[in-house]
């Protein structure tokens, strides 16, 4: 397993696709973060620690996910790739891991800028900042979650084949699906894992001052996500034991 599992990471690490995603989980974060910093007239406690929370990272890395597991099937690299590593079960979990430390680095690199940025810029705006236990917990809930998202990406990019439609699936879900059964129905839309279940993890409803009450206790978050992971992972299992490769 650690020969796969390294010889992921170099996959993953030398690809254009990873490059670019991390410079724009990155861009993007730090803009929410400057902008919010420089504009927002009133912080408190609350609001300090809900615009630490602003890593994107979770969005690209399920992305990302999905790109190099479906991308196998695309670019028909998937038989070479079993071939040098024959037990696909092993290799569907190795890929996994993978993810979610790749997801792991990447938010602690995004999430350390953003802080640091976010703490610069309002302490020369003498605005609230936020004390050294708030920052800690704001970091481990952002790398936990995209750590899940990052293994659920490799999950649904196996079982769904088509790059295209997976994309387009994750997308839907992250910003059409869930946001509505959030507002609509929030005791069922918590439960979805790109939003409902992250929101729960990290404790945060938004920056609308909106509470967390509807959001699921972290602990069962952390349940939920990885029964979505393990609902993928066995999903996509059946699927790598029953068929052809292409």
């Amino acid at each position: 397993m650690s020969a796969l599992l390294q010889a992921e990471l170099l996959k993953l690490r030398t690809t254009r696709t990873f490059v670019a995603l991390v410079a724009a989980a990155l861009a993007l974060s730090l803009l929410v973060v400057v902008l919010v910093s420089i504009l927002a007239d009133e912080f408190n406690d609350n609001d300090v620690r809900n615009l630490f929370t602003a890593d994107f990272t979770g969005l690209f890395i399920v992305l990302l996910g999905v790109i190099g597991m479906a991308g196998e099937w695309r670019h028909r690299t998937i038989t070479s790739t079993v071939l040098a590593a024959p037990d696909r079960i092993r290799l569907l979990a190795a890929k996994m891991l993978s993810y979610a430390a790749a997801g792991a680095l990447l938010s602690l690199i995004v999430t350390l800028t953003i802080m640091l940025v976010g703490t610069v810029i309002l302490s020369l705006r003498d605005k609230e900042t936020a004390d050294l236990a708030d920052l800690v917990d704001v970091l481990w809930r952002n790398l936990l979650v995209a750590a899940l998202v990052g293994a659920l990406g490799v999950g649904i990019g196996a079982v769904v084949r088509n790059q295209v439609a997976a994309i387009i699936g994750v997308l839907f879900a992250a910003f059409v699906l869930e946001p509505t059964l959030l507002g609509l129905a929030p005791d069922y839309g918590r439960f979805g894992p790109t939003q409902g279940a992250p929101s729960g993890i990290i404790q945060v409803a938004g920056f609308d001052g909106e509470d967390t009450e509807n959001l699921l206790a972290p602990g069962v978050a952390v349940l939920v996500m990885l029964g979505w992971i393990g609902a993928f992972f066995a999903a996509a299992a059946a699927r790598l034991r029953g068929g052809d490769l292409v």
